[in-house]
């Protein structure tokens, strides 16, 4: 199969990953990586033996298929539009933008050209979470009746060596962290139609205690602490809990109940991970894994998926109307929270498909 053109638009602490990740996938072709900072995109095309090139370069190229947009989240949409303008289909990091509206420009963007978008989590894939959705798909759960999704940790001022943006408009735990919970719920229960929720912020400012910026304060301008519950159309009702501001819990990531069973599925900020059922009057056993993807970071498997999609003239799995989705599930916490009422999704999307329809000995496009 011919291989798909990629150009890489920002540098920064994830793109190591992806350039990584990238290659496992055959069907990628890196033509380049760039970004503002000339210095970071040198030193990035340096490490894994790729051009260093320039935003307008990338754009320009006609070998370029797909430009992967690892810029912070308030420039994804930007630079989505500037790929969309230059022909190009798009697949940036999470969130799809930095609020609903942002990112329906993006969609609405993208369909009147007939090009594609796609956004990060693509962790749905892998082969942990699919086995989880196989199992579901099989009927071991019965009837879902909902469960518990939560990521709370004390913030990531701790780790990052830049962590301001985590804390401006675009941030927070929901829009960070929120979208590998809520698209694994999508994959695994369907689309999302109504968010009760509530969001605080029990602190103004942040201490930086990561290098080189310890000891460093930054303004928090987003909720750090939200909660909530997720209804969706299949009737499951869902939990959530998303902080920057809880020193420790002992919750599992995600947990989802059925009439007949239980599931413990792996954190969704990985591929693989351990999956339990517990059926009625039993006890909870290791799953054997049934998909493939689950031994490593294959934080790009969804720009593979597109290029693979592109190729078979098929919908992508971590496509726009999935991230569009969760960003109108995520923003609604805040909107429930402000006004005190359930707000009602108005977003229609398909579960993705399973990856195994696309896997070919074991592997997708193989």
């Amino acid at each position: 199969m011919q291989k798909v053109g990629i150009g890489i638009i920002g540098c920064g602490n994830i793109s190591g990953a992806y350039l990584k990740a990238m290659a496992s996938f055959p069907i990628l072709d890196i033509k380049g990586v760039a970004d503002m900072n000339a210095e970071m995109a040198t030193a990035k095309a340096e490490e894994f033996n790729v051009a260093a090139r320039s935003v307008e370069d990338l754009l320009t190229d006609p070998e370029i298929e797909i430009i992967v947009n690892l810029t912070i989240p308030k420039a994804h949409v930007e630079v989505g539009l500037r790929a969309l303008d230059a022909g190009k289909h798009t697949y940036s990091e999470k969130p799809l933008g930095i609020n609903f509206a942002e990112g329906k420009r993006l969609a609405e963007a993208a369909k009147a050209k007939k090009l594609r978008i796609g956004a990060a989590p693509d962790t749905f894939l892998g082969g942990g979470h699919q086995t989880a959705r196989t199992l579901i798909d099989q009927g071991v759960l019965g009837t879902p009746v909902g469960g518990t999704a939560t990521f709370m940790c004390p913030g990531h001022e701790r780790w990052h060596p830049n962590p301001a943006f985590y804390y401006e408009v675009g941030g927070g735990p929901m829009l960070d962290m929120g979208p590998y919970y809520i698209t694994d719920l999508v994959n695994l229960f369907g689309p999302v139609a109504k968010v009760a929720g509530f969001a605080f912020s029990p602190r103004t400012e942040r201490l930086i205690t990561s290098e080189p910026r310890n000891g460093e304060k930054i303004p928090v301008h987003v909720a750090t602490h939200v909660a909530g519950a997720l209804a969706f159309q299949n009737g499951a009702i869902v939990q959530v809990g998303m902080s920057f501001d809880v020193a420790g819990h002992r919750h599992v990531p995600l947990e989802l109940y059925g009439t007949e069973g239980t599931l413990l599925v792996p954190d969704p900020n990985h591929f693989g991970g351990e999956v339990q059922l517990l059926k009625k009057g039993g006890e909870f056993e290791i799953q054997e894994l049934s998909s493939p993807y689950a031994d490593g970071n294959y934080r790009s498997i969804g720009v593979a998926d597109m290029a693979h999609a592109i190729r078979s003239n098929r919908q992508h799995r971590a496509n726009g109307d999935l991230a569009l989705h969760v960003l109108e599930v995520m923003e609604a916490f805040q909107t429930a929270s402000d006004t005190g009422t359930t707000v009602s999704i108005t977003t229609v999307v398909d579960r993705p498909a399973p990856l195994a329809e696309s896997l070919v000995d074991g592997r997708i496009g193989q």
